[in-house]
């Protein structure tokens, strides 16, 4: 849907994409899309928010701060205190978006106050790119396209 992202360069109307909310809160900030799925536990260093992974198409870039967009989480069920030690130590993203989430990332966001949308109508992944700017909103359940 390149439209849509050329509209939104363009300046045209923001986009709000509905979803169902997971975790409570509404936030704006850049996106980090990533097109793998992330175990928190072994793919981000929970000091420094880096993505650690040589593998992991997101190596060497930090998550701290960012609107972090991505498939699902997977791995052990320690990511879900792995995401809150990102928050206590300050270098956690500042809202979460899956295609589906499941619960590691579900319960690590909630205990950590980091508003997660998913299921999203339609695929971020078509719509969105890094470094645009937006807004989240975990408790009605929508990501929206800042002018």
């Amino acid at each position: 849907m390149p439209i849509l992202i050329n509209a939104w360069k363009k300046g045209v109307e923001p986009i709000r994409i509905k979803g169902r909310g997971i975790s409570k809160g509404s936030v704006g900030g850049e996106i980090l899309l990533s097109e793998d799925p992330i175990s928190f536990l072994g793919n981000v260093d929970p000091q420094t928010g880096k993505i650690v992974d040589p593998e992991h198409c997101l190596f060497g870039k930090n998550i701290a701060g960012k609107v972090l967009v991505f498939p699902h989480g997977k791995g052990s069920t320690v990511g879900s205190y792995v995401i809150y030690q990102l928050f206590k130590n300050g270098v956690a993203p500042v809202a979460m978006v899956n295609l589906e989430c499941e619960p590691i990332v579900a319960v690590g966001a909630i205990i950590s106050e980091i508003p997660l949308v998913d299921s999203l109508e339609s695929n971020p992944f078509e719509m969105l790119e890094d470094g645009m700017n937006v807004n989240v909103n975990g408790n009605e359940g929508w990501l929206e396209t800042k002018d």
